[in-house]
């Protein structure tokens, strides 16, 4: 049997507040049986624990995002260390620098993303790296620390092929989510055929970023299969292998024995 796994989606999302259930049964009806919830701010990251908690399936990770690094009060790495002791908390994200849309300064992203780096060197757990127009700046920021990373997942991929290889050589996976299924996504397939096989992964970042057929569509994580039949087709292989090579890329990144 065919098994998925989306290794980012946001169940915590209101757009998800009225069929929550309903969702993780077309997960489980399509072959996705297991989820990554990852949190942006510290009531959003509680709320995927809930789910992990009541939820075989489903897996959180805990984290303070760019948007929200302006939110960050004293005490929040306490917080989130407690919470990272918890079995079903799988890694710290999404964390990274969004210059893009600039909703925190970009000094205070680059300090709270430090501060959290440094969190998971110190308790060895995976990071879930959110980077949007600046792939530069989280390249140095990483780079000055090459000796105090904990690894992890850059997720939503959507930087060049050459910036690809140089979060591989630092441990790094690289996730693809819809946009790489969209007509004009030169760019994120060329970083896609970069990838080894054995870092690559996929997601929905579900409820945003539906796939082709579904673009402009609430996105769920059942989605996951289309993105997983692209990358399958992109790269010569059988959707049925792709999605073996990529479960097991989320079980190894996250830790888990599934």
């Amino acid at each position: 049997m065919i098994r998925l796994f989306d290794s980012h989606c946001h169940l915590d999302d209101e757009r998800f507040d009225g069929d929550v259930q309903e969702v993780l049964s077309r997960m489980a009806e399509y072959g996705v049986t297991a989820c990554t919830c990852v949190g942006s701010d510290l009531p959003t990251s509680e709320k995927c624990m809930g789910l992990a908690k009541q939820n075989d399936m489903v897996y959180a990770a805990v984290g303070i995002h760019p948007h929200e690094a302006k939110t960050a009060e004293t005490g929040y790495l306490r917080q989130l260390e407690e919470w990272l002791s918890q079995n079903y908390v799988v890694a710290l994200g999404e964390i990274g620098l969004d210059y893009y849309y600039d909703h925190s300064p970009r000094d205070v992203q680059q300090r709270v993303l430090a501060e959290q780096l440094e969190l998971a060197y110190h308790l060895n757990v995976p990071v879930i790296l959110h980077v949007r127009d600046a792939h530069g700046d989280v390249l140095d920021i990483l780079r000055n620390r090459k000796d105090r990373l904990s690894g992890g997942i850059v997720h939503c991929y959507s930087g060049s092929a050459d910036s690809a290889q140089e979060y591989l050589q630092m441990g790094y996976y690289l996730s693809f989510a819809g946009p790489v299924t969209y007509k004009n996504a030169k760019k994120p397939n060329e970083a896609a055929l970069a990838v080894p096989l054995n870092r690559l992964l996929i997601e929905t970042d579900s409820p945003y970023l539906a796939p082709v057929p579904l673009r402009g569509k609430r996105n769920e994580p059942a989605n996951v299969r289309f993105v997983c039949d692209h990358l399958a087709a992109l790269r010569g292989t059988a959707s049925q292998e792709m999605a073996k090579i990529t479960f097991q890329n989320a079980c190894r990144v996250y830790g888990l024995h599934l």
